[in-house]
């Protein structure tokens, strides 16, 4: 299964590859505290964000994921990224994962780009399942899964450590109903 990163449109918008020029875009979303403050990853300046850049392009070195660029459909606003990740082939399954800019909050554009993404990953990559792993306390985040059909499955009760605290992590899933259960 080799990853080929399509472009996919919208009417209003763009998914496509990260190219160097975004750079200062991720910076400034993975910088902001109300971007990050569910977020498990953040940078404090852009030489450290290039590590970030770099996760993506190995995610499809490696066949272990894909991200876009969300922006808009001529390509001159960049809203945020979305993709998969944590593909694992043998059980068919990957993690989804997205952030926006704060002044793109409350548009509809995860609405519109996550279908896509999921459709993206049951039909190109082969899944039978996509999990979302949320922190229990980011409320936004879990009504908008569960707005696009993703089941609410349980959640994990202080499984990981972030800023020196416990925090419980909300899982959600979709199934790709198309497919066989082998």
């Amino acid at each position: 299964m080799a990853i080929t990163f399509p472009i996919i449109e919208t009417e209003r918008l763009q998914l496509r590859q990260f190219t160097n020029d975004d750079l200062e875009n991720v910076y400034l979303g993975l910088s902001n505290p109300d971007v990050i403050k569910y977020y498990g990853v953040s940078f404090n300046s852009l030489e450290a964000t290039k590590e970030q850049m770099t996760w993506f392009a190995e995610l499809e070195k490696n066949e272990t994921g894909i991200w876009w660029a969300i922006c808009s459909k001529d390509g001159n606003t960049f809203y945020g990224a979305g993709g998969l990740n944590a593909i694992e082939k043998e059980n068919k399954k990957a993690e989804i994962g997205f952030w926006l800019l704060p002044e793109h909050w409350g548009k509809g554009i995860m609405k519109e780009v996550m279908p896509l993404i999921c459709k993206f990953g049951f039909e190109n990559l082969g899944l039978h399942r996509i999990e979302g792993f949320v922190d229990a306390e980011n409320s936004n985040c879990k009504n908008g899964l569960a707005k696009l059909d993703f089941e609410y499955e349980g959640t994990m009760v202080d499984c990981e450590i972030k800023n020196g605290k416990h925090v419980s992590v909300a899982i959600y899933a979709m199934l790709n109903k198309n497919s066989s259960s082998m």
